[in-house]
This record gives C-alpha cells, sequence and structure tokens, in this order.
C-alpha cells in the first residue's frame, strides 16, 4: 500500500467515527440524506475518505444507499431494533462479568458516583441528563471488561438503534423503571459478582426490548 493510499484509508476510519458519533449524539437522523460534499466540510475531508467512510457504514448497517440519490442514515424498523437490543445483551453482560473480575477501588468509587448522579437526575426530572449518564455508564462497562472486540460490536450496534435510543428515556416512568436496573448491575459489578452482573444486565436489556416493542413504530429516545 502507498503511503497516499494508507493516508486515505486512516482519513476514511477517522470520517466513519465522526459520522457514527454525530448519528449517535442526534447531529445526524434516521432518513437524513447524507451529501458528499456536506460531509467533506463538516469533517474537513477528502471526497475519496468521505466515499470510502459511507462504505464502511453501509456494511455496518448504519448508512443505506438509495438508488440515484446517494446515501443516507439507516432508519431501524421497531422489529430489527429488538434484534439488536438482544444481541447487545449478551455482549453487554460478557462484559459486566468481565468488568466485576477487572475492576479496581478507584473504578468502584467511580461507578457508585454515576449512581449516585443518575438518581440525583431523576429526582430533578432532568431526563436527558440522566441519559447521557447512562450512556456513559454503559460505555464505562465496557472500558473496565476490557472486551474490546465486544466493544467495538456495541458501538455499530448502538448507531444502527439511534432511532430508538432518542426517545425512551423521555417515556413517563422509563428512568424509574430503568435506575434501579443501573444500581442493581453497579453494585453487582463492584462487589465483583460477575455472574450476577451478567445477570442483571441481560434482565436490563430485555427491559429495554420490551420497552421498544410497546413503542410500535413510534418514533422513540432510549435510555439504555
Amino acid at each position: 500500500m502507498t503511503a497516499d493510499a494508507a493516508a486515505t484509508t486512516s482519513n476514511a476510519a477517522q470520517v466513519a467515527d465522526a459520522i457514527r458519533t454525530a448519528i449517535l449524539d442526534g447531529e445526524l437522523v434516521p432518513s437524513q440524506r447524507l451529501v458528499e460534499a456536506d460531509l467533506c466540510t463538516q469533517f474537513k475531508a477528502s471526497r475519496s475518505a468521505v466515499r470510502s467512510a459511507l462504505a464502511e457504514l453501509a456494511v455496518e448497517g448504519v448508512v443505506e444507499r438509495v438508488q440515484n440519490r446517494g446515501a443516507r442514515v439507516r432508519s431501524v424498523p421497531v422489529e430489527e431494533a429488538v434484534e439488536i437490543i438482544e444481541v447487545r445483551g449478551v455482549l453487554e453482560a460478557l462484559c459486566a462479568r468481565k468488568a466485576a473480575e477487572r475492576i479496581d477501588a478507584g473504578q468502584v468509587s467511580e461507578l457508585r458516583q454515576m449512581a449516585d448522579d443518575m438518581a440525583s437526575a431523576v429526582k430533578a426530572g432532568e431526563l436527558m441528563r440522566y441519559s447521557e449518564i447512562n450512556s456513559r455508564l454503559h460505555r464505562r462497562i465496557v472500558e473496565i471488561s476490557g472486551q474490546g472486540t465486544a466493544g467495538a460490536t456495541i458501538e455499530r450496534l448502538r448507531a444502527q438503534n439511534v432511532r430508538h435510543q432518542f426517545r425512551l428515556a423521555v417515556q413517563p416512568g422509563r428512568a424509574n423503571v430503568s435506575l434501579p436496573e443501573h444500581v442493581e448491575i453497579i453494585e453487582a459489578i463492584c462487589a465483583g459478582q460477575g455472574e450476577q452482573a451478567a445477570r442483571m444486565m441481560e434482565t436490563h436489556m430485555a427491559s429495554i426490548a420490551d420497552a421498544i416493542r410497546r413503542t410500535g413504530s413510534a418514533p422513540p429516545h432510549y435510555a439504555a
């Protein structure tokens, strides 16, 4: 591979990461057209890097190509969203188990502080702050677990499911259901109880799948 080709590949990967993050953050929304010229300007990238990034994201199922209309952010139907959550449940249960085996005293304090912050957000009715801490918690558990392959797969699945990830948090009563689930997961991890942490994570992800089923085709933001 030439130096120029290697640089293009590297730039394409960076652009793909940037687009994926923009989708997860809600800056790019499901069914939104992805205009190459706009993406080049937004991410300060070459046209070839943007095209390669879009091709990568299409393989992941985050972006879809539309004949004669270019690319757009893919909108995942409810049935597929449930399947994605079920797959994530297996992977995140693995990460919870491994995190319980690896966690240190500083990380115990960090996770418990997140639990306190989430409880504070729910009490104050700050549902979007709760959702943001919630997302950080899930990512932090993966990081503590050291499961890089599972983590990368989970992030790709999160990006596919973004339409359903951005609305459940504001559903009446949802945070009151998910908060105690998170606290149980955190306490099991902090206590080094790997099997318990995995079971609690599986239960939690199953509750998310059930909540998505109940939304039907409504355009829902979920607090995982």
